[in-house]
């Protein structure tokens, strides 16, 4: 069960956001990610719950920041409901699309899993519902990913496979890059993984 710390900052001017401190791990059904969120101070800022079918569909959802709370899951693409910091109102949302993205490394993690890309193979285009800090705000977008490469790293037990997306946003064209080892993201804008107890789930074969 990989656990350990990533450092998140703002990936334009490099502002500190703070810290999200994470466990995860494959089951049966598919694989989870769970996550306590930290200002720079320490403080706490939210938490993460996502839990994904062996397909990358989100089965379920639950994010908590500044007071507010955001509960979702695959139905009829992917539906949600969002919770006010009073608990007064709540407002649903529905939209024909897989999955979930925001700020969370999680997200690249389930939407790597939901694509399923082999290295050479063209972009495919996602549409997500991405969930923006730090109200939770929904709203609609239109990536294109690819595989570009991926490599074996030497370990103590046997090789790491480390793979090099390239990750594109189709309504500004910007483009960033994304690494990931199994269930870790090693690098991406806005994150850096700066502590890991234990591997990542996912291995080369021997």
């Amino acid at each position: 069960m990989p656990r350990g710390r990533y450092s998140l900052h703002d990936p334009h001017d490099h502002a500190p956001l703070g810290e999200e401190h994470f466990h995860c791990a494959p089951g049966p059904s598919g694989w989870r990610y769970v996550a306590q969120l930290t200002f720079p101070d320490g403080e706490h800022r939210g938490s993460v719950d996502l839990a994904v079918d062996e397909l990358g569909r989100p089965i379920r959802l639950e994010l908590n920041a500044a007071g507010w709370q955001l509960r979702g899951a695959a139905i009829d693409g992917v539906t949600w409901v969002r919770t006010d910091p009073t608990g007064a109102e709540a407002t649903e949302g529905n939209v024909n699309a897989p999955g979930f993205t925001g700020t969370s490394p999680a997200f690249l993690i389930a939407t790597a899993r939901l694509l399923r890309l082999a290295p050479g193979d063209p972009a495919t285009r996602v549409r997500l519902v991405a969930l923006t800090d730090p109200v939770l705000a929904a709203r609609t977008v239109d990536q294109a990913w690819a595989l570009l490469r991926r490599e074996e790293h030497a370990t103590d037990s046997v090789p790491l496979l480390v793979d090099e997306y390239r990750v594109t946003a189709l309504d500004t064209g910007e483009v960033h890059t994304v690494h990931i080892a199994g269930d870790v993201v090693l690098s991406a804008p806005g994150i850096e993984l700066e502590h890991l107890e234990t591997p990542p789930s996912t291995f080369a074969d021997a």
